[in-house]
C-alpha cells in the first residue's frame, strides 16, 4: 500500500463530495443497466433436466417452489472432489439469510453442483449453510450453462475448457413453462459477494495486487 495522502478535514470533505458525484452516476448507470439486464428476451427451456433434491429427485420447474422467478448459482464441485471450490465457498457465504427475503420478491435461490447430493449436503452441514443445494450429477443442466466442460465461458471460446466454473442463472416460469432470462460468469459474479463489496469501500481496497493470482489470500471460513 502507498504512503496515504493526508489532508484536513475541510479538504477531506471537498474531495469526497466531488466522488460522490461520480458514485451517483454510476449508481444511474448501474440503474441502467439493471433495466437492460431485466429486459432481455426469454428463451423457452425445452430440455428435460432432473435433480436430485432432500425431497428426490426434482425437474427444473419444481426447483421453483411457490415463486415465479429461480436464481440458480452454479457452484464448483465436481463429481470426483471431496470438497467444495474454495472460490464459491466465499461467494456462498453470502447466500445465508437472503433467501427469506428473496422469497418476499417471488425468488427462489438455490445452488446447484455436479457432485453426488450426499457430498453436497455434508459440505453444506460442516459450512453451517441453510441454502437450498442440488445435484446435477445425472443431467447436462451445467454443461448446457456453460459452467463444465464447456467450449466457452463468459460468452467467448477457451482455449481449455475448465472440468468446472462459477456462475450464476436465471429463470422464470409461465403457463407451466420454464424460461431462461439470463447467466452471468467470471466478474459479472462481483455483484453478489458482500465481503467483495466491503472490502471495496476500505483504504486497501481488495488488496490482491501483489499476491501470486487474486485469491491466493482466500481460505473456507472453517480453515482461517
Amino acid at each position: 500500500m502507498t504512503a496515504p495522502r493526508m489532508a484536513t478535514r475541510e479538504e477531506w470533505l471537498t474531495e469526497r463530495v466531488k466522488l460522490l458525484a461520480a458514485e451517483k452516476e454510476f449508481t444511474r448507470r448501474r440503474d441502467q443497466l439493471s433495466a437492460a439486464r431485466r429486459a432481455l428476451p426469454w428463451t423457452q427451456v425445452t430440455a428435460d433436466y432432473t435433480f436430485d433434491t432432500v425431497e428426490g429427485r426434482k425437474q427444473l420447474i419444481d426447483l421453483f417452489g411457490d415463486n415465479s422467478q429461480l436464481v440458480v448459482y452454479h457452484f464448483m464441485f465436481g463429481p470426483d472432489w471431496e470438497e467444495g471450490c474454495p472460490s464459491c465457498s466465499f461467494w456462498a457465504d453470502s447466500f445465508n439469510g437472503t433467501q427469506i427475503h428473496l422469497a418476499h420478491r417471488d425468488v427462489t435461490l438455490i445452488a446447484c453442483s455436479r457432485s453426488a447430493l450426499p457430498n453436497l449436503l455434508a459440505y453444506r452441514d460442516r459450512m453451517g449453510w441453510t441454502f437450498q443445494w442440488v445435484s446435477s450429477l445425472n443431467s447436462t443442466f451445467n454443461e448446457d450453462f456453460g459452467v463444465s466442460d464447456a467450449a466457452t465461458y463468459n460468452y467467448a471460446p477457451v482455449a481449455a475448457p475448465m472440468t468446472e466454473s462459477p456462475g450464476l442463472s436465471v429463470f422464470t416460469k409461465r403457463d407451466g413453462e420454464v424460461f431462461h432470462t439470463y447467466s452471468c460468469y467470471s466478474r459479472g459474479l462481483d455483484a453478489i459477494n458482500s465481503a467483495y463489496q466491503i472490502l471495496d469501500c476500505t483504504p486497501r481496497g481488495r488488496n490482491e495486487g501483489n499476491l501470486a493470482w487474486p485469491m491466493a489470500w482466500l481460505q473456507r471460513h472453517d480453515r482461517y
